[in-house]
């Protein structure tokens, strides 16, 4: 959202201490996660906490684009529902693929 009086963004965030435009702080809490990720996998944990933390930082990542960069705060509620409709099938089939491969994990 533009402010029509100087063209600056209204969507302002302190993020450690500076004032910055909302969608570079979350592109940079994105790149935090990202970078959180590549050193959790080479990580010695077990590979059932392992893959748990994986997918929680998966999971908090898309709820950040879909909540900032496609805008879904600003939409009514019947759009949360369809993009949230798909999320119980997406855990149905991690699931599936964890219990298929439960194996490898343990």
């Amino acid at each position: 959202m533009k402010n029509s009086e100087n063209g600056t963004s209204d969507n302002r965030m302190n993020f450690l201490g500076w004032k910055v435009d909302i969608y570079i702080g979350i592109w940079v809490i994105l790149l935090l996660l990202t970078l959180g990720e590549v050193i959790l996998a080479f990580l010695p944990f077990p590979k059932m906490a392992l893959a748990l933390g994986l997918i929680a930082m998966a999971v908090y990542k898309a709820a950040l684009v879909g909540w900032y960069y496609m805008h879904l705060r600003y939409e009514p509620r019947n759009l949360w529902i369809l993009a949230i409709c798909p999320l119980p099938l997406a855990f149905i089939l991690v699931l599936a693929v964890m219990t298929e491969f439960g194996w490898l994990v343990g």
